[in-house]
């Protein structure tokens, strides 16, 4: 992340994401397929990286790529196995979603994972202070609920946030830079959405 200012000085925070060149690695039809998708790669690599099955997959496209994500579409007109696909697919304004894979936190208590308040500070209490106290009642229903708040694993999930605007695109390097925060660490594989186009 880090910050631009508009043309009236205000301070924006915004997150640089690398938004390209994709490719077409492979189109999908009702005939063929039974539905209508195009599949895209990112990131080239050496082929040694990639697996031969893999290998096979992206000839056609002329490409090694690291990353393929599928994307139904009404129609394929157009396109063809080894386009370029650009940043320049947005323009500046657009409403996005962002899917990524946000940071793992491990396992984690009820106060940090659920925001449970704990137990009381003082009064003779001596290690409950971060327990999620009572998780069930006794005789009746003699069991804890399914969807119980308790401690567990955190973090590392697929994470959508929707409503995010571009505010400036830099396509001499495939550059967009997005109004906010996006799920996921430095370095992480996000996809990007037009509002209105998630089927």
């Amino acid at each position: 992340m880090t910050r631009i200012f508009d043309e009236r000085g205000r301070n924006i925070p915004v997150t640089v994401v690398e938004a390209g060149p994709c490719y077409v690695t492979q189109i999908k039809t009702d005939e063929t397929d039974g539905y209508t998708a195009v599949q895209i790669g990112f990131e080239e690599v050496r082929e040694k990286v990639v697996t031969k099955p893999e290998l096979g997959h992206l000839k056609a496209a002329g490409k090694v790529l690291r990353n393929l994500k599928e994307f139904r579409v009404e129609a394929v007109d157009g396109l063809k196995v080894g386009d370029e696909i650009h940043v320049d697919i947005f323009k500046k304004g657009d409403i996005i979603s962002v899917t990524g894979r946000s940071k793992g936190k491990g396992f984690q208590g009820t106060v940090r994972r659920h925001n449970f308040n704990g137990g009381p500070k003082s009064h003779g209490q001596k290690d409950r202070l971060r327990a999620p106290g009572s998780i069930g009642a006794s005789s009746s229903p003699s069991r804890v609920f399914k969807g119980m708040r308790m401690a567990g694993h955190m973090g590392d999930e697929t994470v959508t946030v929707r409503n995010i605007e571009i505010v400036e695109i830099r396509p001499d390097k495939n550059i967009v830079l997005l109004k906010g925060s996006v799920p996921g660490s430095r370095n992480g594989i996000v996809q990007l959405v037009k509002s209105g186009d998630e089927s």
